[in-house]
């Protein structure tokens, strides 16, 4: 028994420390999971849920102290209680989660090591084990030192988690077991390897005979019985192999844009999981750091699981100058404990990643050409783009005359600036999507002549995806009645009938050009055509000759 005593003592003593300190490093972590399991769908006491990061502390604390106190052999009969009270309560919540698969992670030891709910079970039952040998034997436990020097020791460990846990709290837990760690690539978190295992299924497939009689068959594919399919049961018998990074999108009314951003080579991510939540006392602040990022030519984007309209009213109250994308509120929780926090990321990769507290720590590269954004015009740029597309973009009747009013009030600006600068407004003045606008402003105007030139510039420069400058020449040819060069502009007539035909324009090298369009575009210009005139339309090749007998018998 003695000895039993002695090795359970020396194993749960640092197997408690080891666990307690690992939540101590992030508090903020396991109060989420103590969130969840108060939670209506698990134990029902939603009243606990306010105070669980009060909890979590206490809990972490005290799982440290009593490791602490078993090996000291402090106090024994009131830590060999604790350690028994403590693994009873533990062993019934991993219990209740593995047979009721309520919480799939017990969170025992954060995110350092993942434990499944039975495996959590069987931890427990092993350590019930050990603790009641303690218990039994707690005369075995020996006091080690004196009992001041056992009373320092205690003492300096509370002081020392005490200090441990204000500071995590204040900052980031100073060691990050999580995939959205700094160095960590997200993109590369998400991908699954080829030989991974995948997940077993169990079928049972219900149909209903001619005679009423209810048939299951289990197993194998969709089975051949001679009946009425009711429905299909499903149980997962091995799980399948899941990436560290899952559950990851940046959305934007349905659509998912987290694979383009994480390409992005200069991005600021600003993450607050709950706007309602949020402590606004930083929002200046951010508005300060972030407003700086995208004169250094960053793209700063706005995470938050929060909706649309929590989202525009702080964009608006701080004159925030990015917008917010939508991402599952687990995922924010488990990228950064901090409401708000920041990261900075390279290509996915994350570079920086900071608590609110600790804004002034970022540091953002200078642009290679050492030129910074036009904060100011970019905001006026990206205004005139939204009203380009204003009536365009509309589901309904295109109204013309308004859309064609606020195009002349659009050019007349466009003009104004590019007499200001001096210059295109692009790329380098103010970012990649704002250095759009004047493009499309341009091209639905009938000054494209006067501009062709300073577009073409712009395009050879890097202002400018060369892209679009092919297409405003192939517009501005067809309006002077000349072959286009890049096959992008197509027009429909009326001969005759109450039928259209509709035609890409005609092109200098037809039989050449999709050798043209392969690095420009990366489609066919027979691809093209049906994007632009439907799935059923076939590709034909006309000249201006046969274009002008169109116009000319156009109804």
């Amino acid at each position: 028994m003695k000895y039993l005593v002695g090795f359970s003592r020396v194993f749960v003593g640092i197997l408690f420390i080891i666990s307690g300190f690992i939540k101590l490093n992030d508090p903020v972590g396991f109060s989420f999971k103590l969130e969840e399991y108060f939670s209506s769908g698990v134990l029902d006491l939603p009243f606990f849920e306010p105070h669980a990061l009060t909890i979590s502390i206490i809990v972490v604390i005290f799982e440290v102290l009593v490791g602490v106190m078993l090996l000291l052999g402090y106090r024994t009969k009131l830590t060999v209680w604790s350690l028994l009270l403590m693994i009873i309560g533990f062993t019934f919540l991993t219990f209740y989660s593995a047979y009721f698969n309520k919480v799939t992670d017990c969170g025992c030891f954060g995110d350092a090591i993942k434990l499944t709910p039975w495996e959590s079970f069987t931890k427990d039952i092993i350590l019930l084990v050990l603790i009641v040998i303690l218990f039994l034997g707690r005369q075995y436990i020996t006091p080690w030192f004196s009992d001041n020097i056992r009373k320092v020791i205690t003492a300096l460990a509370l002081a020392v988690c005490g200090v441990y846990v204000v500071h995590v709290l204040h900052h980031l837990p100073e060691i990050d077991f999580r995939p959205y760690k700094i160095g960590a690539n997200i993109e590369d978190g998400m991908n699954v390897p080829p030989d991974a295992p995948q997940p077993i299924i169990e079928y049972a497939w219900k149909f209903k005979t001619a005679d009423g009689e209810k048939v299951v068959v289990t197993n194998g594919d969709y089975p051949q019985v001679d009946g009425e399919f009711i429905g299909a049961d499903t149980k997962e018998i091995q799980k399948g192999y899941e990436p560290p990074v899952h559950d990851f999108t940046i959305e934007q009314e349905g659509q998912d844009f987290a694979l383009a951003l994480l390409n992005e080579p200069k991005l600021v991510m600003v993450i607050a999981y709950d706007l309602r939540k949020t402590k606004h006392k930083y929002y200046q602040e951010i508005k300060r750091v972030t407003d700086g990022a995208i004169k250094k030519g960053y793209k700063v984007i706005g995470m938050s699981a929060s909706n649309e309209e929590q989202s525009a009213a702080l964009v608006k109250k701080y004159r925030l100058n990015f917008e917010f994308y939508f991402t599952d509120e687990t995922t924010l929780k488990t990228i950064v404990r901090s409401n708000p926090g920041v990261l900075v990321l390279e290509k996915g990769t994350i570079i920086q990643k900071v608590h609110s507290n600790d804004l002034n720590e970022l540091s953002f590269k200078d642009p290679e050409n050492g030129v910074y954004f036009d904060l100011e015009l970019k905001k006026q740029l990206d205004s005139i783009l939204i009203l380009d597309q204003k009536y365009r973009a509309s589901d309904s009747h295109i109204d013309w005359d308004k859309q064609i009013e606020i195009d002349n009030s659009n050019l007349v600006f466009i003009e104004k600036i590019i007499a200001e600068k001096g210059s295109y407004p692009g790329t380098s003045m103010v970012g990649s999507k704002s250095g759009q606008t004047a493009w499309y402003v341009i091209q639905h105007s009938d000054k494209i002549d006067q501009h062709i030139d300073m577009i073409k510039k712009a395009a050879e420069n890097g202002e400018l995806p060369f892209r679009l400058y092919a297409m405003m020449l192939d517009r501005h040819l067809m309006s002077n009645d000349k072959p286009q060069i890049y096959g992008t502009q197509g027009s429909s007539y009326f001969i005759n009938t109450p039928d259209e035909i509709s035609f890409i324009w005609p092109i200098q090298n037809a039989d050449s050009v999709n050798t043209l369009r392969k690095d420009i575009f990366g489609t066919t210009v027979e691809e093209y055509s049906k994007r632009l005139f439907g799935e059923d339309f076939e590709y034909k090749s006309y000249s201006i000759e046969e274009v002008n007998k169109i116009r000319n018998n156009q109804k």
